[in-house]
């Protein structure tokens, strides 16, 4: 009867396994890329940007028509895209020089960083120039990830200013996310724009 078991569970976990491994590497991308940590991070800055921008997410950064002015409300709705993440996501992390916004890791070697600013930040340019990058060297990751927010066109202008300023106005790290809340017009109201 054991043998019997051990033939049965080596048909179902070696044999047939295998072979649906192999037709899952065939049909599809499975097992064909290794998980890394700063993909997956832009792609939940794209997501969280496409919900801000395009379903109403900006929305929930207004209380009265005024928008809210804490950084740390764009921090928690970016934590709030990690739901059922098997990377390991921290905010707060500080590993000596102060606490970046987030360390997304997937093991110790496959890491990086993402800062969240509000463009209205008093130190933004400040921030933009160094702030990452020592967090970078205290964490020994040389992967990051700068998200801006701007509420108003003054701010997207005070923005575009300091970026082209620091010669950052093409960086693929950089994301911009418009949370205006006066230039999202109804799908009935507004013309369509073909890119």
């Amino acid at each position: 009867m054991s043998i019997s078991n051990v033939q049965e569970v080596r048909q179902l976990f070696h044999e047939q396994l295998s072979e649906l491994i192999r037709l899952l590497k065939d049909k599809t991308e499975f097992c064909l890329t290794s998980p890394d940590a700063l993909d997956e991070a832009m792609k939940r800055v794209v997501y969280l940007k496409h919900v801000i921008e395009n379903q109403d997410g900006h929305r929930i950064f207004y209380i009265n028509e005024k928008p809210i002015r804490r950084e740390n409300d764009l921090q928690i709705m970016y934590r709030l895209v990690w739901y059922a993440s098997v990377y390991d996501v921290n905010r707060e992390v500080n590993n000596g020089r102060g606490p970046v916004d987030f360390k997304v890791s997937y093991g110790g070697r496959n890491a990086s960083l993402v800062g969240l600013k509000l463009a209205s930040n008093s130190k933004l340019k400040q921030n933009l120039e160094k702030q990452v990058e020592i967090y970078q060297v205290a964490n020994s990751i040389d992967r990051a990830i700068k998200v801006i927010m701007y509420f108003t066109e003054d701010e997207y202008i005070k923005l575009s200013k300091v970026l082209n300023e620091l010669k950052l106005n093409t960086c693929g790290d950089i994301i911009l996310i418009d949370a205006r809340s006066d230039i999202k017009p109804s799908a009935s109201n507004a013309k369509l724009i073909w890119r």
